[in-house]
C-alpha cells in the first residue's frame, strides 16, 4: 500500500516541522530523537529508502550559529564583558538551539526528500 513514493498530499514543510509522516500527516516520523521510523503506523509508508543522513545538521548549525555569533560580537563591542562570560553564555545557547531545531530540521529534510522522489540509489 505505502511502498511506492508518491507526491505528498500535505505541505512537506509543515509535516516536517511537526515531525509527522509527510504522506498522511498523522503518523509519527521519529521513533527516537533522530531515528526515523521504518514505516508510518497510520498509512504504512516505507521510510527505509529515504536517508537524509546528517544533511539537516549543516543547515541547523548555520541557523543556530549565525545569530549567536552576531549577538556575541554585538555584546563584545557594546559591553566588553569578561571572556569567561562569553564561554558560559554562548556555547550552551548554541547547543540548546541546535538540539531544539535538529528534529524539525531532519523532519523537513525527510519530507522534502520524499516529496521530490529521492531515495537511495536515485
Amino acid at each position: 500500500m505505502g511502498d511506492e513514493i508518491k507526491p505528498a498530499r500535505i505541505n512537506p514543510i509543515r509535516a516536517g516541522l511537526l515531525c509527522r509522516c509527510p504522506n498522511c500527516g498523522r503518523g509519527k516520523l521519529f521513533s527516537g530523537f533522530l531515528k526515523v521510523v521504518d514505516r508510518c503506523a497510520v498509512c504504512g509508508f516505507d521510510f527505509t529508502r529515504l536517508n537524509t543522513g546528517d544533511g539537516a545538521a549543516v543547515f541547523i548549525m548555520q541557523i543556530a550559529g549565525a545569530p549567536v555569533v552576531f549577538t556575541a560580537l554585538y555584546v563584545e563591542i557594546a559591553y566588553s564583558p569578561p571572556i569567561w562570560l562569553h564561554l558560559v553564555v554562548w556555547p550552551p545557547l548554541v547547543l540548546v538551539l541546535a538540539l531544539a531545531l535538529m528534529r524539525p530540521g531532519k523532519g523537513v529534510m525527510v519530507a522534502l526528500q520524499m516529496r521530490n522522489g529521492a531515495g537511495q540509489g536515485a
